[in-house]
């Protein structure tokens, strides 16, 4: 039940630090988490937040890094959403990072909290698909380890609104505000907060053409501006050993209270 969540620590990378769901002030990301986080606020005023996650993390990190501040904290809920920077790794394997996970989870639970679970996307962009049996594979064993514990899921695989590629930034790594908000009204009907929108509701219809020369020279052009700003500096940051995240803190540290509207609103 929502009366019986009175703190909330999310775990995780840049899916649920917030990228790229901008706040209003341009202070940082809202995200998901901010956005699930005001839902429970609403229903609980003063409920306490915190979100460890940091962008290019991999699930070693979150389970170092993280995982023992949230112990500490000992919240009712922990989400945890990690794996997908492993899974871009090309030497990934599925099988050993889920008993990884399950380390994880098994641990959090120990500590006496609730624990949310959130699968891998089902991306269908050119070259990111190359991953895809990978991350079909870990999502079977997330939704074993989820069963077996007893946890709550979000299995956002089989959310096919995020088929839609006005779901995805530029990058095509990260949600749109849109989508963000989406996937925050998916865990609060997980979780059992309730809300007066419906993830599922369709995207507006497109004014631009979906198929022809004009649709395929469109996608090419995306696909080659892709590259360029997106992919290369990615790959160069692996070739360097360094990551995005590499010196950078949680954006919100400490378990606090939160009231309805205390976190900046963002674009969408």
């Amino acid at each position: 039940m929502t009366t019986q969540i009175g703190s909330f620590v999310a775990l995780g990378d840049s899916f649920t630090e917030g990228l790229d769901d901008p706040r209003a002030d341009h202070e940082g990301y809202r995200g998901w988490a901010d956005r699930f986080a005001e839902q429970l606020a609403v229903h609980r005023p003063g409920v306490r937040y915190a979100n460890l996650a940091v962008r290019g993390k991999v699930l070693r990190e979150v389970a170092e890094e993280q995982v023992p501040q949230a112990i500490a904290m000992a919240p009712d809920l922990v989400s945890l959403a990690a794996g997908g920077n492993d899974m871009l790794r090309p030497r990934a394997d599925p099988d050993a990072l889920a008993r990884s996970f399950d380390e994880v989870v098994r641990t959090l639970l120990m500590s006496g909290s609730r624990v949310l679970i959130f699968t891998g996307f089902d991306t269908k962009f050119p070259v990111l698909r190359l991953i895809r049996g990978k991350v079909a594979a870990f999502n079977m064993h997330l939704r074993a380890i989820a069963a077996r514990h007893g946890c709550d899921v979000v299995d956002m695989w089989s959310m096919n609104v995020l088929n839609d590629r006005r779901a995805w930034s530029a990058d095509r790594l990260h949600l749109t505000p849109d989508a963000h908000r989406r996937v925050a009204l998916r865990a609060c009907e997980v979780v059992g907060v309730g809300v007066d929108e419906d993830w599922r509701d369709p995207w507006p219809a497109e004014g631009i053409p979906s198929s022809g020369t004009r649709a395929w020279l469109t996608a090419r052009w995306m696909d080659l501006e892709w590259g360029r700003s997106h992919a290369a500096p990615w790959v160069a940051r692996r070739v360097r050993g360094v990551s995005s995240g590499d010196g950078r803190l949680p954006k919100r540290p400490e378990l606090l209270p939160l009231f309805s509207g205390d976190i900046g609103v963002g674009a969408g």
